[in-house]
């Protein structure tokens, strides 16, 4: 009995202790501090309770989270039945000041109160609040701390408020209004539905275009979003409309598991409004328009579009949101106004029809096949020349290609017909490795018209070209070039900016007459030239053989003054050039058994077609410098023929002394000459 009234007297004591320090003033003090310190820990702010008052049947708290920013709680409460009814007033003056606690900056107020009423079983919540300016009133009932039925009614909140709250910048202006009406929002027995209609919407263009580079005209919006969810459907049906844009949707979803039977629709006006949601830098119209069907395993998005102009269809299929393959067919799709899509310059007008069939769409597992041709495409001659600063107008270029493109894995193999009135470019296959970014190209050029690439050359030309050789470009551009020209072969290799061309067995009055230089020497030439497209610069080495020259001037002077006809004489010998851009620096040493023509230091200016060249022949040990001025077609000669006169005149009155004085006298005047 002892031990027993020991027991009670000690619960009755701590019973005591606790209403003390619980329900009264003086317990209230003591734990105040402590409260206010773990609320300190949570909040990460400098809180403060005001006020902290409990009792066996009433409380009342005043927390001051910081300056200008509090929570009042104040009401009755039953410890038997757990039921209670409280008020509360949240009075957040100073947003900005409590992300410590929210995690993220906001700005201005938000001001809300109301009552809860019930027990821990069954409780509403009735509320009012004046977010972003609204009238906004809110019933929410919660079932074992859940929240099981919701309803709330938003009055014209301020668009711009809003967003300035939420930190953002002030890129729209809108009255926006919100029903919400769930009867039961437990999963899998939804019950209610949400409408949502904003008005008077205006996009703000001036901050658009200093955030976003994007210039729009004025912009008024409208949105209706009507969602009727029952059990585990959702049917809705969505528009945003504007002057610039239009989106619909609706259909149904169901979201656990996800399952999705909707149609969409998008009639853009202007595309790089759409920046700030796509990312993608991009201008222009698109109408697009489709079905989603599927579950998040097997999701089947198919559309249709005016693309550049185009009809294109698509379809695609996603496992887990990702793309799982792509077919698609784009017949029509105007190339200049893609071009202007993209922001690219305007370089020529084309029509563009594509096939594409990715069987799989993993970059890792990349197959499928690409069928591309382009037909009647133009030029823009205009926008070229000025853009690659062509000192010539570039001709007018018409163009067709076709191309077939296989993906597998990182390989990219295109085989690829190109066909223009300037040049012919026919690829067997090129290889482009993702993986590595390579790249190999066969291809074989065919071009017309030499001629007709004066704008690029800077050099007129005669004849046509053909060529083949190989590609290779990964850490070094490497390109070879192979051709039958000019009655010989012209085997070419670069090395980056380097350059080495071998020529054999061309023939120099086809060289000349593809040159449009005059044709003065018929021979056969090899030679090698090193040169660096970086610094224009290089060397030219060849040899000879076998020449005969044409009739010419030169050649005419000489037989006139050394009475010795040089074009029934076969020469060979060197030639050098120096190569500095425009400016060539060259050499030539011909012989024959019996005469030589050598010069050395020929200017020649190959933009301005012209020379400056001094030319020493000997003819049978006749001497006769011949200089050559101004247009390379048509230039000034200039003879020195004191060497062969003075050799003649000797000749001439040797002879004639001889017979008016005698042989003896003759030989005595042999010195004087």
């Amino acid at each position: 009995m002892k031990y027993l009234t020991w027991l009670i007297g000690t619960l009755i004591a701590m019973l005591v202790i606790v209403y003390v320090v619980a329900f009264t003033g003086f317990g209230n003090s003591i734990l105040k501090p402590v409260i206010e310190s773990k609320i300190k820990e949570q909040t990460k702010l400098d809180s403060k309770l005001e006020v902290f008052s409990l009792s066996m049947n009433n409380f009342k708290i005043v927390l001051e989270l910081n300056r200008n920013n509090t929570v009042e709680i104040e009401g009755t409460y039953s410890l038997f039945s757990q039921s209670f009814n409280v008020k509360y007033n949240v009075a957040l003056k100073e947003l900005k000041t409590l992300q410590p606690l929210t995690s993220m900056q906001l700005q201005d107020s938000f001001f809300t109160n109301g009552t809860v009423q019930g027990n821990t079983k069954l409780f509403t919540v009735l509320g009012q609040s004046n977010v972003a300016k609204s009238t906004t009133d809110y019933k929410v009932v919660m079932t074992d701390l859940n929240p099981s039925s919701i309803i709330a009614k938003v009055d014209t909140a301020d668009l711009k408020s809003l967003l300035h709250m939420l930190n953002q910048k002030s890129y729209a202006s809108a009255d926006v209004n919100l029903d919400v009406n769930f009867k039961n929002i437990t999963p899998h027995k939804l019950d209610g539905d949400i409408l949502l209609i904003t008005k008077n919407g205006k996009l703000n263009s001036r901050v658009m275009q200093k955030d976003f580079n994007i210039t729009i005209p004025a912009t008024a919006f409208a949105m209706n979003l009507n969602a009727k969810l029952k059990g585990d459907d959702v049917n809705y049906a969505y528009i945003l409309d504007s002057n610039l844009a239009k989106i619909t949707s609706g259909g149904k979803i169901i979201p656990q598991p996800l399952k999705v039977d909707a149609k969409y629709a998008l009639h853009v006006k202007e595309l790089a409004v759409l920046k700030p949601i796509t990312s993608a830098d991009i201008r222009g119209k698109l109408n697009l328009h489709g079905t989603i069907t599927g579950d998040k395993a097997n999701m089947v998005v198919k559309g249709k579009s005016d693309l550049a102009s185009s009809k294109t269809t698509f379809s695609a299929v996603l496992h887990d949101f990702a793309t799982k393959s792509v077919k698609a067919d784009i017949k029509g799709l105007k190339l200049q106004k893609l071009l202007y899509m993209v922001k690219q310059p305007h370089y020529a007008d084309a029509l563009l029809n594509t096939n594409i069939n990715i069987t799989n769409a993993d970059p890792k597992n990349l197959s499928g096949i690409i069928k591309s041709n382009i037909t009647k495409g133009i030029v823009d001659s205009k926008y070229v020349t000025k853009a690659y600063k062509f000192k010539s107008m570039m001709p007018r270029t018409t163009f067709n290609a076709v191309a077939y493109t296989t993906l597998n894995k990182n390989n990219i193999d295109t085989k690829l017909n190109f066909i223009s009135n300037l040049a012919n470019l026919d690829i067997k296959k090129v290889h482009f490795d993702t993986k590595n970014a390579s790249l190999k190209s066969d291809y074989k050029v065919k071009v017309h018209n030499l001629d007709k690439l004066y704008f690029v050359t800077q050099k007129h030309l005669k004849g046509s070209l053909i060529a083949n050789g190989e590609l290779k470009k990964a850490k070094d551009l490497d390109f070879t070039l192979l051709s039958n020209i000019a009655g010989g072969k012209v085997d070419a290799k670069l090395h980056n900016d380097d350059l080495v061309a071998n020529l054999k067995s061309l023939q120099t009055l086809d060289v000349l007459d593809m040159l449009l230089y005059p044709k003065v020497f018929k021979s056969s030439i090899d030679g090698k030239l090193v040169y660096n497209l970086a610094d224009e610069k290089g060397d030219f080495k060849g040899v000879l053989s076998n020449g005969v020259f044409m009739p010419n001037q030169v050649l005419d002077l000489t037989k006139q003054y050394a009475h010795i006809d040089l074009y029934k004489q076969r020469f060979k010998g060197d030639v050098n050039a120096k190569i500095n851009k425009e400016k060539i620096i060259a050499s030539l040493d011909l012989k024959s058994n019996t005469s030589s023509i050598v010069t050395k230091n020929t200017k020649i200016d190959s933009k301005a077609n012209t020379i400056d060249s001094k030319i020493d022949i000997n003819a049978n040990g006749n001497l006769l410098s011949i200089t050559l001025k101004g247009n390379i077609n048509k230039p000034k000669i200039g003879v020195d023929a004191k060497k062969i006169i003075k050799k003649e005149a000797t000749k001439a009155i040797k002879k004639e002394i001889q017979k008016r004085i005698g042989k003896d006298i003759g030989n005595l005047l042999k010195g004087l000459f």
